[in-house]
């Protein structure tokens, strides 16, 4: 399946984040013992490092610089992600996603209490010179509602980015977001002159919030949502957002 996505997109990714109500732990110690368990599993990821923020992140080393795929793990205040970028397939990217469910609670003490939501996130990037809102307007708004305006005189379209939010449970607890964002700034609008080498990127989260009166099984959850994921990325998002917007930029090309 993730060579299928592959083929409508340039760059396709599967992130997955613990979302914690308590800070991590930051003792180097445990922290390095995590990222070498890690790494025992999948020994290319050997490239460690912290970024500006605190963040501390683990990525597979990429020898071959014009390779698109790697994996990555990052551990944040309270926030613990795992990611594949151009998986060859999905069970790769889930198999690295059930070790790090796995290991979180021996290995940085997050308990089922501790967990205040789990993502899984489908990622896909589609590279574009020029104005990405004009794009996602053309692609996704059109006649409807919300593009009424761009049939205005000298209408350009500077701010279409967009987010939306469901449940898809009857307690609310499990949601579904989808997020188009544009990397176009007003400046190149204004000037007609579009330099980002940046994607249009398309988000799309199963997010679970674990019940109070049940013992949270991480795993479990895990794996409903990625078949929730896939189950709706095949049947709304890829009709309705991503062939839109492949259409759209194919016909400026």
């Amino acid at each position: 399946m993730s060579s299928s996505y592959n083929s409508l997109c340039d760059d396709f990714c599967v992130d997955m984040y613990i979302n914690t109500e308590l800070d991590l732990p930051s003792e180097r110690s445990t922290l390095l013992n995590f990222f070498e368990r890690i790494q025992k599993q999948f020994p290319s990821m050997g490239n460690f490092y912290r970024r500006e923020h605190g963040q501390f992140c683990l990525e597979e080393i990429r020898e071959n610089p014009d390779s698109s795929g790697y994996r990555w793990v990052t551990v944040e205040a309270d926030r613990i992600g795992s990611g594949f970028v151009n998986p060859p397939d999905l069970e790769q990217a889930y198999e690295q996603d059930r070790l790090v469910i796995e290991l979180v609670p021996y290995m940085l003490g997050v308990s089922h209490l501790d967990i205040d939501s789990l993502d899984v996130t489908f990622g896909m990037d589609f590279m574009y010179r020029g104005n990405h809102d004009e794009i996602i307007a053309e692609a996704l708004f059109g006649n409807r509602v919300f593009g009424c305006l761009l049939d205005l005189p000298h209408s350009k379209a500077i701010g279409f980015s967009p987010t939306v939010l469901t449940a898809i449970s009857e307690d609310c607890r499990t949601q579904a977001r989808i997020s188009v964002e544009s990397k176009t700034s007003y400046y190149e609008v204004r000037s007609e002159t579009y330099t980002t080498d940046e994607p249009i990127t398309v988000y799309f989260t199963v997010r679970q919030y674990p019940v109070p009166t049940e013992k949270f099984d991480a795993l479990k959850s895990f794996q409903r949502q990625c078949e929730l994921a896939e189950e709706l990325m095949a049947n709304k998002i890829l009709p309705n957002i991503v062939r839109p917007l492949t259409s759209a930029i194919a016909q400026r090309q």
